[in-house]
């Protein structure tokens, strides 16, 4: 039987799956690694515990499928978290033991040395980089550089998460246009780094890795990762992408227009297109998609999933109560608002100081009234989000709903009444990103002819068609909703 591996590495922990040739996942696993924060704005992963979780997913694979079933992996794609900074010396060596992972922002001040000669504004015409400057990989460099220049000075190359697994595999060194996408000093229109911008950042050229295709095989597995991982060393490993891309590859969004609404601890709402979706007002974050001639542009809010669970925990209950008692609160939440931005707000709002908060409350609100207004108002924000991208390019429909807070029919009937558009979930879930890496296993190595794949095995399970009803009343709240947020932002900037 041939099969390929993915590995879908995020913030929490890695995701291993199998797909046999017919893209069903025979066995997946999740293993997860600590988060390190040494101080304000350090956020950082150690490479050390990316393998190690690695070796043992994998491991737990084989138990649970078999040898046979292992013995007949093609190839393996990797889905990589973005923004990631690995320094290696000349011999391979790893520099530093953790390093910093997308949310790290120690460094605003490296960043706003960079734009004292560079206009911010064609910056981001030109990269798409739509987050805060300071998360970005070429002013994380900037700072090692000014704050820990005894081993930066030894530094040869700079990978990312998923390329330095894909280096622990195969002992190549290089990267793939979706990852280096968000590096900071990448064309879009160009797909490759912009040299005007490595010059202002004063880092040498060669520290960026080479660009190859997700598709393209890195090579087989060298003997000692083989040995490790108990696979054979005839496994083909393919360059593999930034989970963004990868995540709108397995939910379908690889052809023009197509869109996906991603319901984690964050969530997006991301388009695929020819062209970058780009607008200095909102700012998406676009990055360069793993499917040749079309990028994933995106909007978010920050706190969605984390707003739910918050609540959770503050209440005392479980997710199964909570939706019962969000549905016999009924649609508005009795006049209760909640604005979600309990991280801070994204590009779509005037602040990102801006913070969450319940409005309107009074004596007759209920533990019910708090939990439908929290579903309403993670729904009014991404909203927001799908109505700015709309104005900018056409999105079709159906809207597919990835992650775990898809898996809610109460929730996924507010967001289809919200936005005003049919939601579907497939059975894909939680496993978008992870297909999306084990197609460009399965297209790399020869194993499927190309990413059609993705249409002919994805099999709807839930759809919801918004009510008319409900959605003129959802009209009407969002407008409430609006006017509140540009009030509390206003407050906030005081």
């Amino acid at each position: 039987m041939s099969c390929v591996l993915a590995y879908d590495f995020g913030t929490g922990g890695i995701k291993a799956s199998l797909f046999d040739a017919q893209g069903k996942v025979l066995a997946s696993g999740f293993d997860a690694y600590d988060t390190f924060y040494p101080a304000s704005g350090m956020h950082e992963q150690a490479p050390a515990d990316w393998w190690r979780a690695t070796v043992e997913s994998t491991r737990r694979l084989a138990a649970e499928a078999g040898a046979e079933i292992m013995s007949g992996i093609r190839a393996i794609g990797i889905s990589g978290h973005s923004l990631g900074v690995v320094p290696l010396d000349a011999e391979g060596r790893l520099l530093r033991d953790r390093v910093p992972i997308w949310s790290d922002s120690r460094a605003d001040a490296e960043a706003c040395e960079f734009f004292g000669g560079i206009s911010e504004t064609r910056w981001y015409e030109t990269t798409g980089c739509g987050f805060p400057p300071g998360l970005y990989s070429v002013f994380k460099l900037m700072w090692f550089r000014s704050h820990e220049p005894e081993w930066f000075n030894r530094t040869d190359v700079v990978l990312g998460t998923k390329d330095y697994i894909n280096y622990r595999l195969t002992g190549v060194k290089a990267t793939d246009n979706s990852y280096a996408s968000g590096s900071g000093v990448y064309s879009l229109s160009d797909r490759s780094y912009n040299q005007e911008f490595i010059a202002a950042s004063g880092l040498p050229s060669s520290i960026f890795p080479v660009i190859l295709p997700s598709t393209r095989v890195l090579g087989t597995l060298t003997p000692e990762a083989a040995k490790e991982l108990g696979l054979p060393q005839s496994v083909q490993v393919v360059a593999g992408g930034v989970d963004n891309s990868c995540m709108a590859l397995g939910a379908g969004a690889y052809r023009e227009g197509r869109a996906y609404n991603s319901l984690g601890s964050s969530s997006w709402i991301a388009v695929s297109s020819a062209k970058p979706v780009i607008d200095v007002a909102t700012r998406p974050y676009v990055f360069d998609h793993v499917v040749p001639g079309q990028y994933a542009s995106a909007l978010a809010i920050f706190s969605a999933g984390t707003s739910h669970t918050w609540l959770r925990d503050v209440l005392g209950i479980g997710y199964a109560e909570m939706d019962e008692l969000a549905s016999a609160a009924g649609i508005g939440a009795h006049g209760l608002f909640f604005n979600p931005s309990l991280a801070g707000g994204s590009s779509l709002d005037a602040t990102p100081q801006l913070r969450g908060a319940f409005a309107n409350i009074d004596l007759r609100h209920t533990r019910g009234d708090l939990v439908r207004a929290v579903m309403e108002g993670v729904a009014f924000g991404l909203r927001g989000a799908l109505d700015a991208l709309r104005a900018l390019v056409p999105v079709a429909e159906p809207l597919t709903l990835v992650g775990g807070g898809a898996k809610a029919k109460l929730w996924r009937q507010i967001y289809a009444d919200v936005y005003g558009l049919r939601v579907v979930r497939t059975e894909i879930g939680q496993q978008a990103a992870a297909f999306g890496a084990a197609a460009l296993a399965g297209v790399g190595s020869g194993l499927w002819p190309d990413f059609g794949i993705i249409d002919r095995v994805t099999r709807v399970v839930d759809e919801q068609s918004p009510d008319p009803a409900a959605q003129a009343e959802y009209n009407r709240l969002y407008a409430r909703y609006r006017s509140l947020t540009n009030h509390l932002s206003s407050w906030a900037m005081e």
